[in-house]
């Protein structure tokens, strides 16, 4: 059976997700952005929280961890950075499995946002969560990590299947599109945006996305093909890559 996903808006533009196991009841939550929030949701789902899986350990992703755990008496799951701020009850990272009833999601090492960042995946039902490394038309800042880690760990998450549904923690698509066409004029991201701005306009959510439309018009992911518009013309594809980060931290559009 399949995995169910409830997503909500929370905070200021972050996204909350509740997801459950079809098959056995079995309920988790991707992250803790807003314990009032996301207690809200479980009591009008009618759900019971079992476990939390956290992708880093970022107070907008972490810190309702205790708050939640000391209600429901959920495991809380995620990489040892997290420990920074809150106590983990299982430590995974890239290579490991975890399942919730009959769902299994893998844990994908995704650091550049910060040191230990993760991805969960769940390859039956062809669904990631990706916290801050992806977002739609963009990827996380570098707040921790070097751009040749960020720019692996976008590399393993454009290996996932094209037909992949990614779920990101923020909706910065607006911005993202405004940057992106500052530095690549193709029609396919031209007709994205403009898809971007009208949903926006009508208040609609951008996510999720999926892996080939990301692949097909995202900056970060096509950066190599980019790198002359960013000053890196016939750098390795992660200076091109960086190049492009640069540019967007730097951009007033």
């Amino acid at each position: 059976m399949p995995l169910t996903v409830h997503q909500f808006p929370c905070l200021s533009d972050n996204y909350g997700f509740l997801i459950r196991d079809e098959a056995t009841g079995k309920t988790a939550c991707i992250d803790t952005p807003d314990s009032a929030a996301i207690l809200r949701e479980l009591e009008t789902l009618g759900w019971e929280l079992d476990m939390i899986l956290n992708t880093h350990w970022h107070p907008d992703h972490a810190g309702g961890n205790m708050d939640i755990k000391a209600i429901t008496g959920c495991t809380i799951v995620g990489p040892a950075e997290v420990t920074r701020i809150a106590p983990l009850d299982r430590e995974v990272a890239g290579g490991d499995t975890v399942d919730l009833g009959e769902t299994r999601f893998q844990v994908i090492e995704s650091g550049g946002h910060t040191l230990g960042h993760i991805a969960y995946f769940d390859a039956a039902d062809r669904i990631a969560f990706v916290g801050d490394t992806l977002f739609a038309l963009g990827c996380g800042r570098l707040f921790e990590g070097t751009a040749e880690q960020m720019w692996e760990s976008l590399q393993r998450l454009a290996a996932l299947p094209d037909d992949t549904t990614v779920y990101c923690a923020h909706e910065y698509t607006a911005s993202n599109a405004r940057f992106a066409l500052s530095v690549d004029d193709s029609p396919a991201l031209k007709a994205r945006a403009d898809e971007i701005f009208a949903a926006r306009e009508r208040d609609e959510w951008t996510v999720p996305t999926t892996i080939g439309l990301e692949k097909a018009t995202n900056p970060f992911l096509r950066a190599p093909l980019l790198a002359g518009k960013v000053g890196a013309a016939g750098a390795p594809d992660h200076l091109a890559f960086g190049a492009v980060r640069e540019a967007k931290d730097n951009f007033r559009g």
